[in-house]
């Protein structure tokens, strides 16, 4: 061999290499065996049977809510008690813009009121005017909240959830509903700013426009209506209550 040569190599064909000189990192099992067929089966199975529970779960007659409270005064307090008085009042201040009237936790969308709150009511009324004319709407209660708005705050906030294993049920009575969004509005990593203090400050107008985008109705969002324009007076009137409340 000269020095220009290289050595040579001897090389096995492809179809006479056996299997078993192979190393142990090249062997596979057939994705098709009877054992990954027998461990699919069974997860779909599985996949099935928890769709069924949860439905079967959701569905199951809960034991009824009590009555929501009928109040004689305009711009009522809250069923909840307790709670710092600024935001107790901005409460009181959005619920006269989205849910005015005596009884205002059972009140949904278009007028109407239901008698159970165990759940949210979830009834999709269709909108007759307004920037959303033809869609539909399921905001319920004292804070006009939308199904999928409350499903995604109860799991956060809501204080006292039932239910079974994995699956949860948020009631949506008075109260509860008045300590969800309480609790959201207490939220400064939700907001990016603490509200309570905005409104020790004095600055109301920085806050209704912050939450404009939620309560369309507050005076910077789509949808001002015949409270819109007297919501500052009304949150000055109840924060003295509130703050004479508190003692």
């Amino acid at each position: 061999m000269t020095d220009n040569q290289q050595p040579s190599r001897s090389v096995v064909p492809a179809s006479t290499t056996n299997n078993s000189q192979l190393p142990i990192t090249h062997y596979q099992l057939p994705i098709t065996t009877p054992l990954l067929r027998i461990g699919r089966r069974r997860l779909v199975a599985a996949g099935i049977a928890a769709f069924v529970l949860l439905s079967f779960l959701r569905h199951l007659p809960q034991e009824k809510s009590p009555p929501d409270p009928t109040f004689e005064s305009n711009f009522p307090p809250l069923v909840m008690q307790g709670g710092d008085p600024y935001i107790r009042a901005l409460m009181r201040t959005i619920s006269a813009s989205e849910a005015n009237g005596s009884r205002p936790y059972s009140l949904i969308y278009g007028g109407q009121r239901v008698s159970d709150l165990s759940r949210h009511p979830e009834r999709c009324i269709t909108i007759v005017n307004g920037p959303n004319k033809g869609n539909c709407s399921t905001a319920a209660g004292r804070y006009q909240m939308i199904n999928t708005t409350w499903y995604a705050l109860a799991p956060r906030y809501h204080p006292q959830p039932s239910g079974f294993l994995f699956w949860q049920s948020y009631s949506f009575e008075a109260r509860y509903q008045d300590k969800v969004v309480y609790a959201w509005l207490n939220d400064s990593q939700e907001w990016g700013t603490d509200i309570a203090e905005l409104l020790r400050q004095g600055k109301l107008d920085r806050v209704l426009r912050l939450l404009s985008g939620t309560w369309t109705s507050l005076g910077y969002g789509i949808e001002d209506n015949a409270m819109t324009s007297s919501l500052p007076r009304i949150y000055q009137k109840v924060l003295q209550q509130e703050l004479q409340n508190r003692g």
